[in-house]
């Protein structure tokens, strides 16, 4: 006999995919264990008994003259001689007999064949092999979807996914964080919803109401005692486990195969019951106890008509009415799938309910074999579908990753990243973080913080733990702010740098810093950035004092003419844009530094010459060519610093001389081949600049700078440096590298200052030992081929090398 165990494998392989498996279908298992042990009763017994007992028939006397002879044989040979009479020497004796037949085992076994084969209807021979298929069958088509390889690879990767979410200690710890909130957080909560706001970065720069959470319903209560702190590598998991649901929905949604399968092997399954149904009700009649056989075998057995009895007729009519009725309530429960199948779009899944029972609000709604698979899972258990919603919200995941954050960064790791920056303020840098440590708000001496490629960002309100910060730089990062946040930034931040790829990254919320004092843009703008609305509030930033903007206007916006009244120092730093349209600059009276930095600008703009109070004017990396306008600049009387450096300016005009508060004059980079003596009638200047031009001849004139502490000649033409050049004795800087000099005057030693030399790349054969003078002047400062520097006294060179 056939064990029902080794009919298993038509079943499911893994029992976790018993998930996948609603009511219906186990109901439907059942029952089909129940007829697959009907079929398989049903052929053991065709199997170890008789099939059917057969006899031959007694033929009546026939009126047949013919064979009258034969017929009188047969009944004699047939008809039942009476039983014998007891004598009554011996009243025991006595023999019962039946009738004759005079057929032996052997022709009774061959009759019993040939009746079975030719007068037993099919139906009743193959009943029990007939349901053994069908149920098998039956079977294949439940389980189907489970084997063929398209959908069990998908199935075996939800199940596994599936069981890791739900046995996750951070979906217990999401969960409980949701349900452990008193009710008194929850009554403060709703009272506070319609105050507090969080104001994000984003495309539409609208304000977003802070994320809460609501309570959910009592059976799914988590202990938070239960629930401790997540180690590093339950964080690593968890972490994990969002990766490979992202992977896995963008994988499953796009296609609806399970659906579509399921839907299949259920139709198909309804079909054959209807089938069954069918065939089965019209042919069970057929089952019969005595069945009738004419068989012409009379020439080897004597006998043509024979009386049959089917021993298992009784038993396999009730085995059938038996299969009939479990194939019934079969082919009902098929129905119902087929209706719950089609009553509603399974292809889409609504967490809505999830969403109210939990208050996380942004678990997304999924579709196709996701959404199926989901389906049937709620019908197994909702709980499951619950627990696996966790990993499909961001919120839950940003918690994670910030978790995960907090413990990788602890307070003591991050100040020793901290450093001193430009502004001599104590900074901490964070590059390319996953987000924003809520452990940075615990380092108290925190000035600036800068945060370089960084995605998602919170800002909580606990920043105001940071006393002392002042300085704030977000480089290429999305930001969010709590309402409290932005609160104590109005308050507190005197600096903020902003680097974006789009202008819409502009976080909105920085027009409402009252009391800042530096902007710093760099990103790329709009050309016609006049009719732009991001940066029209400006205007508001009242204590604002330094604006720069790096980037590819057209135009100055009118928004930065609105704050002029109180604007110092603007700094417009373009990518080769033509900047046109300076008019606007004649309003900023209160300007002291401008910087107009690769604009492409071919004059110097005559909006400048009206900014009475400009003390710094910056024109680095024009098109200038000519600069005749700079006679103008006279009545510019506080201006100190010009520089027109990467340019292309050919000559410096004698009206140069009109400048005479000048102090720092950088001509660099520049195509200049003669030095005016004019210029040396600005006796103020202290620093001047005339590196990488094609000049050939200094002036003796330049004795007047009397003020002069920096002089730059590096890599022009010169070939001799006058000796007025050293009576300017409180020069501290001095290169004249790069040039066609071959004597170096003894008179440097007469510049007791001199800090800085450089001397190198000229065609000098020895340096003068009155380098020596120079006390100031050490190995490090003097840049001189290593040869050349052998030539001065030892004497000379230990005293350099002496710190």
């Amino acid at each position: 006999m056939i064990p029902v165990t080794e009919f298993r494998q038509f079943s499911e392989q893994q029992p976790a995919f018993r998930v996948l498996k609603p009511w219906w279908d186990v109901f439907t298992d059942y029952l089909s264990v129940a007829m697959l042990m009907i079929g398989v009763f049903g052929c053991t017994l065709q199997v170890m008994q008789d099939k059917i007992i057969c006899l031959p028939k007694r033929v009546q006397p026939s009126q047949n003259h013919s064979s009258i002879s034969n017929v009188s044989q047969a009944v004699a040979s047939t008809t039942p001689l009476p039983p014998p009479k007891p004598s009554p020497a011996n009243p025991a004796t006595v023999e019962m007999k039946g009738l004759k037949t005079d057929l032996d085992l052997q022709q009774y076994s061959f009759i019993n064949q040939m009746c079975y084969e030719r007068a037993l209807h099919w139906y009743a021979k193959y009943f029990p092999y007939l349901v053994l298929i069908h149920t098998l069958v039956f079977m294949l088509c439940s389980n189907f979807w489970f084997k063929f390889p398209g959908s069990s690879s998908k199935i075996e990767h939800f199940i596994s996914i599936l069981g890791k979410c739900f046995d996750s200690p951070w979906t217990t710890r999401a969960l409980s964080e949701v349900s452990g909130e008193d009710s008194e957080e929850k009554d403060n909560r709703k009272n506070n919803m319609s105050r507090s706001n969080t104001i994000q970065s984003g495309p539409e720069g609208s304000l977003v109401n802070a994320q809460s959470l609501k309570s959910i319903p009592e059976k799914f209560v988590v202990d938070k005692s239960t629930a401790g702190a997540l180690d590093k590598k339950e964080g690593e998991q968890a972490k994990a486990l969002f990766e490979k649901v992202k992977k896995f929905r963008l994988h499953v949604e796009e296609g609806d195969i399970l659906y579509a399968m399921y839907v299949r092997q259920t139709v198909l399954k309804v079909i054959k019951f209807l089938i069954i149904i069918a065939y089965n009700s019209a042919l069970v009649s057929k089952v019969q106890f005595t069945v009738d056989c004419n068989v012409d075998i009379q020439d080897m057995t004597g006998y043509k008509n024979f009386s049959c009895n089917h021993t298992m007729a009784h038993l396999f009519s009730k085995l059938s009415f038996c299969y009939l009725c479990f194939v019934s309530i079969y082919g009902l429960t098929c129905l119902y799938t087929l209706y719950w199948l089609f009553y509603r779009s399974l292809r889409e899944y609504s967490f809505e309910y999830v969403r109210q029972e939990t208050g996380i609000d942004d678990i997304p709604d999924v579709k196709n074999d996701f959404a199926f698979m989901l389906h049937m899972i709620d019908q197994y258990d909702p709980l499951y579908s619950k627990r696996f919603a966790v990993f499909l919200s961001e919120v839950s995941e940003n918690k994670l990753k910030q978790l995960n954050l907090n413990n990788e960064w602890t307070p003591d790791k991050l100040r020793q990243k901290l450093q001193t920056n430009a502004h001599n303020r104590l900074e901490l840098p964070l590059i390319m973080l996953s987000g924003l440590p809520d452990t940075v708000f615990e380092i108290t001496e925190l000035q600036s913080l800068k945060l370089e490629i960084i995605k998602n960002v919170m800002i909580p309100a606990t920043i105001a733990q940071l006393d002392n910060l002042q300085e704030l730089s977000l480089h290429q990062c999305s930001v969010k702010i709590h309402s409290a946040a932005l609160s104590f930034l109005k308050e507190n931040l005197k600096v903020l740098s902003v680097k974006f790829d789009d202008m819409r990254e502009l976080p909105p919320w920085m027009y409402g810093l009252r009391n800042l004092e530096e902007l710093y843009l760099v990103g790329s703008l709009s050309h016609d950035i006049s009719k732009n609305v991001t940066l029209e509030s400006l205007r508001d930033l009242k204590s604002l004092k330094i604006l720069s903007i790096k980037s590819n206007v057209s135009k100055i916006p009118q928004a930065v003419v609105d704050v002029s009244s109180h604007l110092q120092k603007m700094c417009i730093h373009n990518d080769g844009t033509k900047l046109v349209m300076l008019n606007n600059l004649k309003k900023m009276t209160n300007l002291t530094e401008l910087e107009l930095v690769h604009c492409d600008l071919e004059r110097i703009p005559h909006a400048v010459f009206s900014l009475l109070s400009l003390q710094e004017l910056d024109l680095k990396e024009n098109n200038l060519k000519s600069i005749e306008e700079i006679v103008s600049f006279q009545h510019l009387r506080k201006l100190t610093v010009l520089k027109l450096w990467h340019n292309s300016i050919t000559y410096i005009p004698e009206h140069i001389k009109k400048l005479t508060s000048l102090e720092r004059l950088a001509f660099s980079h520049n195509k200049i081949e003669v030095l005016p003596s004019h210029l040396f009638l600005c006796n103020k200047i202290r620093y001047l600049d005339l590196s990488y031009n094609d000049i050939r001849f200094i002036p003796p004139e330049i004795g007047v700078l009397q003020s002069l502490q920096y002089f730059s000649i590096t890599c022009n033409k010169v070939e001799s440096l006058p000796d007025e050049l050293y009576f300017c004795k409180k020069l501290k800087t001095l290169k004249i590298g790069k040039n066609s000099l071959s004597v170096l005057s003894p008179k440097i030693g007469n510049l007791l200052f001199l800090s800085y030399l450089d001397v190198k790349g000229n065609h000098f054969e020895i340096l003068p030992p009155e380098l020596g003078d120079c006390r100031a002047l050490k190995r490090a400062g003097l840049v001189v081929e290593d040869a050349l520097f052998e030539t001065l006294p030892s004497d000379v060179r230990e005293q350099m090398k002496a710190e």
